[in-house]
């Protein structure tokens, strides 16, 4: 490797990793922060926050590092160009093609890993954060329950409402439960409750001493039992087509024909490729004046970066509706982005023949 490429790609690679460490820290923070706020609310265990940041995290790599390698070439150029280092090797005769060289050749092992990252990496870490956030919100875990306060379930409405917690026995004392469904509404009130089965899909509930009424939405089976013991089966969470959909595996994607699923195929086949493009699309917008300034380019290139996400965003949806044909379907967005780039290649070669003239 020549000395420029390796200048140049030392230069990207420094705030590479400041920055993807900076992006990360803010997101776990958000997450964290929106976790734990379940967590003290009683709907979430307090346990799994942790393991469920760090999957939301894996999941949004394939985001955050497109973006932290965008922002580091457009911040290291700049400073090339505000000193005017670009000025003075392209004055000893470098040909603008090697600074596109130096970026695709960093560019491009981030970008396998962003493509490997969104087939295989996103999909598990989706399936993995959904199972530990379902699980913990629907087996009735005592330990993130809290005493005197209504520990409402905000993915199916039940709600439980218990005056004394023994979280060593498991034991809830002077219980209400309320279990909304389609057709009818189930509200419990006893003495004392425990969990005899926790399976997410069919949590079971032993009650004693209690009252239980069973509503109907609509007819006038309405019906009131007193019991000294009884068993309930709650309604377990019901998983979304949403979900399914980010948690299925590439191959699961590939075999189905609905419209929803080959959108989101597209978009995990569409990111490396995205970031590869978007990374030499830098090199353009980070060219400014010698002395005019590091940030003088930072407005037009978030405005083009936040062009770039909604346009790929507001294309995956038109796919799902069938609005926008599977061809070119989501790869538009990078053609596009493509086309742009050997536009902006082509302008700067016929400006450095004319000068040379």
């Amino acid at each position: 490797m020549l000395l420029i490429e390796r200048y140049v790609i030392t230069e990207a690679r420094r705030p590479l990793l400041v920055m993807l460490g900076i992006l990360v820290f803010i997101f776990a923070s958000y997450s964290a922060e929106r976790y734990l706020a379940e967590a003290a609310n009683g709907t979430l265990a307090l346990r799994v926050v942790f393991d469920i940041v760090v999957y939301k995290v894996l999941i949004a790599l394939e985001v955050l590092i497109p973006v932290a390698l965008y922002v580091s070439v457009v911040l290291s150029l700049g400073r090339l160009y505000h000193d005017s280092e670009i000025t003075a090797v392209a004055a000893a005769g470098m040909s603008p093609l090697r600074i596109y060289k130096a970026v695709a050749i960093l560019a491009l092992p981030i970008a396998v890993g962003v493509a490997a990252l969104s087939l295989y990496g996103r999909p598990w870490a989706y399936a993995n954060a959904y199972r530990l956030e379902q699980e913990s919100k629907s087996e009735l875990d005592v330990h993130h329950l809290l005493a005197g306060r209504f520990n409402v379930n905000a993915e199916n409405g039940r709600m439980i409402l218990a005056e004394r917690i023994d979280h060593q026995s498991g034991r809830l004392q002077d219980v209400l439960i309320f279990d909304g469904g389609e057709r009818k509404t189930r509200l419990y009130r006893s003495q004392e409750a425990w969990i005899a089965d926790p399976n997410p899909y069919d949590p079971v509930v032993e009650m004693t001493h209690g009252i239980a009424y069973s509503l109907q939405h609509s007819g006038i089976q309405d019906k009131r039992i007193l019991f000294k013991r009884m068993s309930i089966h709650l309604n377990p969470l019901e998983t979304t087509a949403e979900f399914r959909r980010k948690a299925a595996s590439w191959q699961e994607l590939a075999a189905s024909s609905a419209l929803p699923e080959r959108a989101e195929l597209q978009w995990r086949e569409s990111r490396g490729v995205s970031a590869f493009i978007l990374a030499l699309l830098a090199i353009p917008l980070s060219r400014t004046a010698p002395r005019r300034g590091r940030f003088a380019t930072l407005l037009p290139v978030t405005a083009v970066y936040a062009v770039i996400f909604y346009a790929g965003d507001i294309c995956k949806s038109l796919v799902a509706n069938g609005s926008l044909p599977l061809t070119p379907g989501l790869w538009l967005v990078p053609l596009a982005m493509g086309l742009v780039l050997i536009g902006l290649i082509v302008r700067e070669r016929a400006i450095v023949r004319v000068k040379a003239a």
